[in-house]
C-alpha cells in the first residue's frame, strides 16, 4: 500500500465532513501499486494532461483526485460528485465522467491549485 499524504486544500475539504463520514471515506481509500496498474475496478480512473497523469478514486459520492509520486499517493482535491454532475449534466456531453473533466479547463484549474498547495504534516 502506498502512503498517502494530502495537501492543505484537500484536507480542509475532508475536514468538513463529519468525523463518521470521514472514518468512512479513509478506511476505503486505499490505494496499491496493482489497483492503479488494473483500473478495471470502477472505483478507480484515470485522466491525462500534458504528459502527466491524475488518478480518480470514487468513494460513495466523493472522488478523491491524486497523484503518484515517490512512492506516495498525493490527493490534490477531495470533491463531491455532485460538484461535477451539474456541469455533465448542463453541457450534455455523451463521455463519462473522467473523459468530460480531462477536458474541462475549470476542473485542471482545480487540480493546478491543489499542486499548489502546501502538504500537510
Amino acid at each position: 500500500m502506498l502512503q498517502i499524504v494530502f495537501n492543505e486544500i484537500s484536507a480542509a475539504e475532508v475536514s468538513q465532513l463529519g468525523t463518521l463520514e470521514q472514518l468512512e471515506l479513509f478506511d476505503e481509500f486505499k490505494v496499491t501499486e496493482a489497483d492503479l496498474e488494473n483500473l478495471d475496478d470502477e472505483r478507480f480512473g484515470r485522466l491525462e494532461r500534458e504528459g502527466k497523469t491524475l488518478y480518480r478514486f470514487r468513494s460513495k459520492d466523493w472522488r478523491f483526485y491524486f497523484e503518484v509520486a515517490d512512492g506516495q499517493v498525493i490527493v490534490q482535491r477531495v470533491l463531491h460528485a455532485n460538484t461535477f454532475q451539474d456541469f455533465l449534466f448542463r453541457s450534455k456531453l455523451p463521455v463519462g465522467e473522467d473523459e468530460a473533466l480531462a477536458k474541462s479547463k475549470q476542473f485542471w484549474r482545480l487540480i493546478d491549485e491543489g499542486r499548489q498547495a502546501r502538504p500537510t504534516k
